[in-house]
């Protein structure tokens, strides 16, 4: 098992009331699962990633990442969890405008005390990897949104973390790029474990197993055509997304 929570809250406090956010949550990912988990909005779908990414804890419960209870692991622990264990690509680049391709991957070798040569061979490397490799000296603002999200993929693949989480990385992004981003994401599934967070059902529908939030628990999980057998809260929203993407086909 690569990571397992078990009964999992999240509280925010606003003013003397405590708002749940996330209610017993139990989910489990095997090493070399493909996992995706959607639901539509206010779910607690980032609450959930944010968790599963250590970067925020729950409020009780259990996480299990490695065979290691980190759920009430300090910050500096949690830090150290995401640099050596988790691999991120987010809905934002996050990117530097004023440095290149090259330096933008090479920033956390950086931190992680790699020297200069060293971490710019490998951010190289990198960038090539994901068909970058003659946009190394292009700034953020000189690449299109499809090949800046390539770009925060080239940096996620630099530790060769055993867990990568995608969140929403395919919504800024045009259709041929996102394209490009969940084939990339589907070769990573091949050899790592990967969790894609995303409300695009036509990209979940490729995962191994689905967990379908409402209102901050799971409704249901199963695979794509197991979820569309159960005639659950997942079929409905597949058929939502299949006819307003008819509907888009027919008027163009």
């Amino acid at each position: 098992m690569m990571l397992e929570l078990k009964n999992i809250y999240k509280n925010y406090t606003q003013g003397k009331m405590d708002v749940p956010v996330l209610k017993d949550i139990s989910l489990s990912v095997d090493e070399g699962e493909y996992v995706a988990i959607m639901g539509p909005s206010g779910s607690g779908k980032t609450t959930l990633m944010n968790i599963i990414g250590c970067l925020d804890s729950p409020t009780s419960g259990e996480y299990i990442l490695e065979g290691k209870d980190i759920s009430q692991s300090s910050d500096n622990k949690l830090s150290d969890v995401r640099l050596h264990s988790i691999g991120f690509v987010f809905q934002s680049f996050y990117l530097l405008s004023r440095q290149s391709a090259l330096e933008n991957v090479a920033l956390p070798l950086l931190y992680a005390g790699v020297r200069r040569k060293e971490r710019l061979e490998i951010a190289r490397k990198a960038l090539e990897r994901v068909g970058l490799g003659d946009r190394v000296n292009f700034k953020p603002t000189q690449l299109s949104g499809g090949q800046c999200q390539r770009l925060a993929l080239a940096r996620a693949l630099l530790h060769d973390s055993p867990v990568y989480i995608f969140d929403e990385a395919t919504s800024n992004i045009d259709v041929e790029s996102e394209n490009d981003i969940m084939r990339e994401i589907h070769k990573l599934a091949e050899t790592k474990t990967v969790v894609l967070i995303s409300h695009r059902l036509v990209n979940v529908a490729g995962a191994d197993r689905i967990y379908v939030l409402e209102s901050g628990a799971v409704a249901e999980s199963g695979s794509h055509e197991a979820l569309l057998q159960n005639k659950g809260l997942y079929a409905k929203l597949w058929a939502a997304q299949q006819s307003l993407e008819n509907y888009g086909k027919e008027a163009v």
